[in-house]
This record gives C-alpha cells, sequence and structure tokens, in this order.
C-alpha cells in the first residue's frame, strides 16, 4: 500500500460519513489484497521481535525513496526484503531513555505554572512545498502568549475532573438529537483506538486498525479493562473540542489559534527549516513518532510503541516539547482545506468562520484543525511531524492518539509590565 493511500485512510477512517469510508476502503482494497499473502509470510519474524532494519534506513539523510524501495521489497519480494533484514540482523525494541519527565504542578496559585513564554513575532505560516492542505504561505503576527510547556497530562485532567465533575464526551456518549444520522453504536458512550493489524489473509478489512471502542475513554485508552494507572504523565487521550475547551477555560486559559501553535512549533526557526524528518542530527528520534513501516513494523527506536510520558524529548528553541509527535493537539480553527491568499501581513488571524467551513463541506460534520502528528505517523504514513501540517478532525470525535495543550494570553498592561522587566 502506498504512502497516498495510507493517507487517505487516515483522513477518510476519521469520518463516520459512510460515503468517505467506503471510498477509502475502496482505494486500499486491491493494494491491500497485493499485500496480504506476503505479510503472511513474514509475518512471523513481527509476532516476538522488532526488527533492527538497519538504523541506517530510517536516518535523517536516507532518501523517502529509498526507504520507499525498501519497504516495497518487504511487502512485494518478501525474499529480498529478508535477505535484507538478514543482513541488518534483529533487535528488540530500544529501551525507553526517558529522563526526568516534567513534575506535576497544583495550577491554582500561579495561571501559567508550568507554561513557556513565546514572544510575539511574524513569520510565514504554511508551505508551498508540502501537501496541498497547507497552501498558501502568508505572513502573520502573532502577539505574545504563554503555552503549556507540554501536553496536558492524565494528572492534570483529572485534576480538572475531580474539581468539576466534568465528564467527557467519550464517557457520556452522543445526543441522538444532534446527530440524527448516525447509527446506536457511534452514539454509544466510547472513541477511537488503534489496533495494530495481526491479519490481512484475504485482504482483511482495514477497519481493523481504527475501530470505535465502546468504553474507551482517557481512563480507560484502549477500552474496557485498560487504566492510565501508572501514566499520570502521559498525555491525555480520547478527549474532543467540547472537553479540551473544557479544561482550558477552568485553568483561565483558552485553546491555541492554528497559528499560535504553528509559530511556537517552529521555535524561532524560518518556516523552510527542514522538519520533514523526526530526528536530530546524529540520527536518533527527536519526537515520539512510529518508526518502521506503518502499520506492520515499527522499531520503537525511540523507546515507545504508544504514548510517551510529556517532555522526554529535547525542547525546541521556545523552550516547549512535544510539539511534534507522542499525539495529535487541537487548536480553535475551524478546518478548510487550505489557507486563503492574502497580502500584507495577517494579524492573530483566528481561522475561517464555521459558515465558510460548512459552504466547502455541507455534509461534514464539524471539523477543527489539529495539528503535530502522533506515535502513529511514519515515513510512509501521515508524516505530518512538521509545523505547518495540519488535519482536520471531528470537533466531537476523540482518539487515542488525540490530546491538547492550552495557552494564555495576558492582559496588556501585565503584558506591559513584562516586556518592560526584560
Amino acid at each position: 500500500m502506498n504512502a497516498r493511500s495510507f493517507d487517505l485512510v487516515e483522513l477518510f477512517l476519521f469520518s463516520r460519513s459512510a460515503p468517505q469510508s467506503a471510498l477509502a476502503l475502496s482505494i486500499c482494497a486491491q493494494q491491500q489484497n497485493a499485500i496480504s499473502t506476503n505479510y503472511q509470510r513474514t509475518r512471523f519474524l513481527f509476532s516476538n521481535y522488532r526488527i533492527g532494519a538497519c538504523r541506517f534506513l530510517f536516518a535523517p539523510d536516507f532518501s523517502i525513496f529509498l526507504r520507499s524501495t525498501f519497504a516495497f521489497l518487504c511487502t512485494a519480494i518478501p525474499a529480498a526484503g529478508l535477505a535484507i533484514l538478514g543482513v541488518c540482523g534483529i533487535a528488540n525494541a530500544a529501551s525507553s531513555k526517558c529522563a526526568n519527565p516534567i513534575s506535576l504542578t497544583k495550577w491554582e496559585s500561579d495561571r501559567t505554572s508550568g507554561m513557556v513564554y513565546i514572544p510575539g513575532g511574524t513569520f510565514q505560516m504554511g508551505s508551498e512545498t508540502m501537501r496541498p492542505e497547507e497552501r498558501h504561505v502568508r505572513s502573520v503576527h502573532v502577539d505574545a502568549f504563554w503555552m503549556d510547556r507540554h501536553e496536558i497530562t492524565n494528572a492534570q485532567y483529572r485534576q480538572f475532573v475531580e474539581a468539576t465533575g466534568y465528564v467527557t464526551v467519550a464517557e457520556r456518549g452522543l445526543d441522538a438529537a444532534s446527530h440524527p444520522q448516525m447509527s446506536a453504536d457511534l452514539l454509544a458512550p466510547g472513541s477511537v483506538v488503534f489496533i495494530k493489524p495481526t491479519d490481512l489473509q484475504r485482504g482483511g478489512s482495514i477497519t481493523q486498525w481504527w475501530q470505535y471502542r465502546r468504553g474507551a475513554n482517557w481512563r480507560h485508552p484502549e477500552g474496557p479493562g485498560s487504566s492510565i494507572v501508572g501514566k499520570d504523565n502521559h498525555p491525555v487521550v480520547h478527549v474532543t473540542f467540547e472537553d479540551a475547551e473544557a479544561y482550558a477555560k477552568w485553568r483561565g486559559h483558552s485553546l491555541p489559534t492554528e497559528a499560535q501553535w504553528e509559530f511556537a512549533a517552529l521555535g524561532g526557526l524560518s518556516a523552510d527549516h527542514d522538519w520533514t524528518k523526526p530526528y536530530d542530527k546524529a540520527g536518533k528520534p527527536g519526537a515520539n513518532t512510529w518508526q518502521g513501516y506503518f502499520p506492520l513494523l515499527n522499531t520503537m527506536e525511540d523507546g515507545f510503541e504508544g504514548t510517551a510520558p510529556a517532555g522526554c524529548f529535547k525542547a525546541n528553541g521556545y523552550g516547549l516539547q512535544d510539539m511534534l509527535g507522542n499525539v495529535w493537539e487541537w487548536t480553535r480553527d475551524w478546518y478548510v482545506p487550505g489557507h486563503p491568499r492574502k497580502e500584507g501581513v495577517q494579524s492573530n488571524p483566528t481561522g475561517p468562520d464555521r459558515g465558510l467551513m460548512k459552504a466547502l463541506a455541507p455534509a461534514q460534520i464539524a471539523r477543527r484543525v489539529i495539528k503535530g502528528g502522533s506515535y502513529l505517523c511514519a515515513f510512509n504514513y501521515c508524516s505530518r511531524y512538521r509545523p505547518s501540517a495540519r488535519q482536520p478532525q471531528e470537533a466531537d470525535l476523540g482518539a487515542a492518539h488525540l490530546g491538547f495543550r492550552t495557552v494564555f494570553v495576558q492582559p496588556a498592561e501585565e503584558e506591559q509590565a513584562l516586556s518592560t522587566a526584560k
């Protein structure tokens, strides 16, 4: 299956629209049939081990073309792929090297606890060279703001729930009156989980990868029987836009605009910096993503298969961590495919209004922009671990790889005092 097909699956299977899901399945069915037999021949290699697959195959200076060629060999010509793996050897997953994740903080005393100050500035937002939905590039100015150093964790979200009694959408289910087109299964309490493929015989069903599972929520991320015990410092997941916004308001904060998020993710670098690979200069993972060939092989070179504790990877130039990878993050903007052409500098844009979104996609459920990519993004699938990358997400649908962080804009007089002090 090629990268484009994976992208379509990712975009369409998160929609609960039957026509879109059917389209995604039809696009992928023939390709999945082609690889299913070969997958069965090699699956014994993947069942109990993580394959080293020669680290150079996934190093920053190794081209996408050559890595894709290797992936093709592994699926289309098993003998050739296995020969390469035989030379490279088989290795167990790398152990976690996460050191000193950020300690938990009580928020009542200081509205900027655990946050980083982001000075205002002007930047080039979007990309003309990557994906179509990232166009068009335009000049944007954002005023100074504070942003959470890392994604909101389970422990932080628990504080909010215990203080307010809030019940998330995944825990209470959707209102049938507001969603008359949905089946009872999709209205029931639950959320979307990722299931690593185990059976592709006779083509299988791509929907085994993404399943709406009853009982999946932030407390039970894989569904009934799972828990977040021992994962206080992991990012909270299975939160809808409403759930994230409720937390932000409780803190006296808001969710970031797409412009704020993208400016902060750049970390002071220019927009044309090479963000196409989540590796550092030494070739080591600089974010929690999928190393290997999605969805069959994750070498776990970063030490994680699912979410990682918040703050495990090097901070960017502003001191923010996990802006790329780990989990996708909500923004306030409504989603439309692309940015408007604008002359001059836009100041603090908040995205299109809902009317434009509905006009462009009248059959779609309301969608917001999510940013940053996740632990499921690989070179052959998603690969949206870049500041300008963006994707739509239904506002009332959570997922196992979707979280958030908040921002706080100080009142003008406080901001002036802070600037003077600096």
